[in-house]
């Protein structure tokens, strides 16, 4: 059973910038595929950003490509967000998940093949 930890989130003026990280505990860490996903009241949960096992495969959402970056760093079980020129659409409670794969390169793009959620970390950007 792998648990996972959201911070990093808070109030940033629009342009600005925000370092989400989510800290894996209680599984292989390098066993899964990672991702940030974001929701907002109005909308289905949206993938942000996906990362394999072996980090050298990534995904991004057309919304945020060449302002978001997302790494991992096993030895420290912890996935990051690096989020650049924060737009008030980016706002959302951003969620950390969990994917186990089989294969270094694998990831999926869908929430429902994600094993495991955390409990999510609020961003606002104020424009």
């Amino acid at each position: 059973q792998v648990q996972l930890e959201e911070s990093g989130g808070g109030l940033v003026q629009a342009g600005g910038s925000l370092r989400l990280s989510c800290v894996a505990s209680g599984g292989a860490f390098g066993t899964y595929a990672l991702a940030w996903f974001r929701q907002t009241p109005r909308a289905e949960r949206e993938i942000v950003a996906a990362i394999s096992w072996s980090g050298g495969r990534t995904f991004y959402a057309d919304s945020v490509k060449g302002r978001f970056t997302i790494s991992r760093d096993n030895a420290k079980n912890t996935v990051y967000l690096q989020m650049n020129s924060l737009k008030p659409e980016d706002a959302a409670v951003y969620y950390c998940a969990a994917e186990r794969v089989v294969t270094v390169q694998a990831m999926s793009v869908r929430w429902s093949d994600y094993d495991y959620w955390g409990q999510g970390t609020q961003v606002t950007v104020s424009s």
